[in-house]
């Protein structure tokens, strides 16, 4: 006779740290809760894995449901599973995160009434979130911060054409550091992966600055997946 096998009883969940570069300020994606536990609470965009679909394809859709963002490339970075996490019993969340330039294309609006709403908050306004989520914040902040010094994930953040200046103040944001313009400036034409575009900013009161643009294909050629930034 075969042997039945215990069923488990964990559940998985995923969170989404959704970092957006805005007129100076590093914002993080959240949304005000519909249902408990922690209703009319903050909280990362997060929900539980359903049985029949991978945990990249539970991403999307979850982040799709309480954002309405689509088709957004995600990357996991870390798995949170202390047992008492969730006050419904043993739930492992695994973690993705997103850089995204903010702008018109990027306006937030919960599909799913699990969500009141999602906003994009200033991440040095965080307010207290539900469940461990400040956790799962923190160590997202710190992987980008770790990324940024050796991988070009700063370009992600900014508009297609950019200043150095901008480019400057995504860098000082994340590291939260203020940086020398002059040796910030020469290091990174030094690389030869920014094209200048001949171009200078239109439409400003000060003294338009040359923009440029980020060589993805010079970047992978010269250097591969890692450089030290």
């Amino acid at each position: 006779m075969k042997e039945v096998l215990p069923k488990f009883n964990s559940t998985f969940s995923i969170d989404c740290v959704v970092f957006g570069f805005d007129e100076g300020e590093l914002k993080i994606l959240l949304i005000e809760r519909n249902e408990e536990p922690f209703k009319d609470w903050w909280a990362l965009p997060g929900n539980i894995v359903e049985e029949r679909e991978s945990l990249d394809q539970s991403a999307g859709r979850i982040l799709n449901e309480l954002t309405g963002l689509s088709n957004i490339y995600m990357e996991q970075y870390y798995t949170f599973g202390d047992v008492n996490r969730h006050p419904q019993g043993r739930v492992v969340s695994i973690a993705y995160y997103a850089l995204l330039r903010l702008g018109g294309d990027k306006a937030v609006k919960p599909i799913s009434t699990y969500a009141k709403q999602a906003h994009w908050i200033n991440v040095k306004e965080l307010p207290k979130l539900a469940f461990d989520h400040k956790q799962i914040f923190e160590t997202g902040l710190e992987k980008i911060k770790r990324r940024i010094k050796h991988q070009p994930i700063a370009f992600e953040l900014l508009p297609e054409k950019f200043t150095l200046t901008q480019l400057q103040n995504v860098y000082e944001v994340i590291l939260n550091k203020k940086l020398d313009k002059r040796n910030f400036r020469k290091k990174m034409l030094s690389f030869g992966v920014l094209k200048d575009l001949e171009e200078k900013q239109q439409g400003v009161s000060f003294r338009a600055a040359t923009l440029y643009k980020f060589d993805k294909r010079k970047y992978a050629k010269l250097f591969g997946k890692e450089i030290s930034f």
